[in-house]
């Protein structure tokens, strides 16, 4: 055990290859990305982000669970559930808009944070693993999307 600077690296690669964002990456590129990482603790009930804040960083949940709200009126209507290996807040990665929703520890959690600024700068050294976590996020994103269709189809909506 260190008491200064990051954990060791056995330690610290079992998370990232549970999430499934880098699940396709070979061990040596998750050490470079192992290198980007931020992990952040938190308690049941706090707040990771507030709707309406400028996003900056895509979270992966490594233990515990986060709940996705966002104001419907006067209170606040559940749009997810994530645990272990799910990844939140992924536009940031894409663009500056405002956070569409709250994320709020729905019970004690560990995250691991990736800043966009960190992934632009992978994209010029590495661009390699980047492309590949790229891919990752538009299959993400995409199978994000069919869920959304297929309930508003559900509902009438389309």
């Amino acid at each position: 055990m260190r008491l200064f600077g990051r954990d060791d690296d056995r330690a610290a690669l079992p998370p990232l290859r549970q999430i499934k964002l880098f699940s396709s990456l070979t061990a040596r590129e998750l050490k470079v990305v192992q290198a980007l990482r931020h992990e952040r603790q938190y308690l049941a009930g706090e707040i990771v982000f507030d709707e309406g804040d400028e996003g900056q960083a895509i979270y992966a949940v490594v233990e515990g669970e986060v709940e996705i709200l966002r104001a419907d009126g006067n209170r606040q209507q559940r749009l997810a559930l994530l645990g272990s290996g799910e990844v939140f807040g992924e536009l940031a990665l894409l663009d500056q808009a405002p956070r569409a929703a709250q994320a709020r520890a729905h019970s004690d959690c560990r995250l691991v944070v990736f800043f966009r600024a960190d992934f632009m700068s992978l994209l010029e050294t590495h661009p390699k693993i980047a492309s590949k976590i790229a891919l990752a996020l538009a299959r993400h994103l995409g199978g994000r999307l069919r869920q959304a269709n297929a309930g508003a189809r559900q509902e009438g909506h389309l």
